[in-house]
């Protein structure tokens, strides 16, 4: 069987209509008894770029010890032109973090994964240290071993001080190697404190690699840093319903196939 960590986290491709759009990383959370697929906002939307996919798929094993049994779980983004999932925004404008829910009833009951909890999430923001030793967990590429259908995972440090919003934002920096389709990964740092089922704590939910507007292409290299959203947003957007102040998407009036 496969370590845990490489089952809390699978490959989602998004689609419009029938048209494969992009593929990407995302993560299992799970709250009280309402379990959650977590990715960046710009998997499922992205307005610069006009990504409107309709609906994503998600890649699940089928068999704990069989890792090369999947299956494809279909989650429509839109229910009467309004997001299924959700995001959030700060005084530092939107985060790009969305949660979907996935309802009762559309997981396979032979689905094999792992979830994070609200008890993997780092409270204790002076307790990680700048330079700490991470994982980013994902599909870099797409590039994944695709007979286990499992991800692979990248090491990195943290690059900036943790739990001091980089810029503003509610962002911290990680010094990593990573490629497009690592958007979603989660970000973790071993704590065997957490018990053996999943000794990960959960830091954050890797966006996009960052360079410099003024970088010279010629003479300067890539900064080979990266943002990571604080994860603590989950708790907002898991959060009920009535409880929860997350904003909801309507549905574009113009989706571009292709």
């Amino acid at each position: 069987m496969a370590e845990s960590i490489l089952l809390t986290t699978a490959r989602v491709s998004t689609f419009n209509g029938e048209f494969l759009l992009t593929g990407a990383s995302g993560f299992f959370f799970k709250r009280d008894d309402k379990l959650f697929f977590v990715t960046s906002r710009h998997v499922v939307i992205d307005e610069p770029t006009k990504h409107f996919p309709t609906h994503i798929a998600i890649e699940l094993h089928t068999d704990s010890v069989n890792l090369t049994g999947s299956t494809q779980l279909v989650v429509q983004l839109y229910q009467d032109a309004k997001s299924e999932w959700r995001q959030g925004s700060d005084s530092g404008g939107e985060i790009d973090v969305a949660a979907i829910e996935i309802k009762p009833g559309t997981l396979p009951a032979s689905a094999v994964l792992a979830c994070f909890t609200p008890e993997h999430l780092q409270t204790a923001l002076g307790t990680v240290e700048v330079g700490s030793h991470l994982l980013i967990v994902g599909f870099p590429l797409g590039f994944h071993d695709t007979m286990h259908h499992l991800p692979v995972v990248r090491h990195a440090v943290i690059a900036s001080s943790f739990g001091t919003r980089f810029q503003g934002q509610g962002i911290f920096l990680t010094d990593g190697r990573t490629h497009r389709g690592t958007s979603g990964a989660c970000v973790v740092m071993r704590d065997d404190s957490l018990g053996p089922a999943l000794p990960w704590r959960l830091l954050g939910v890797h966006s996009a690699r960052m360079d410099m507007g003024g970088r010279d292409l010629v003479l300067d290299e890539s900064l080979g840093l990266n943002s990571a959203w604080y994860a603590d947003i989950l708790m907002t957007l898991t959060a009920p319903r009535a409880a929860m102040p997350a904003q909801a998407v309507s549905a574009p009036a113009t989706r571009p196939a292709g």
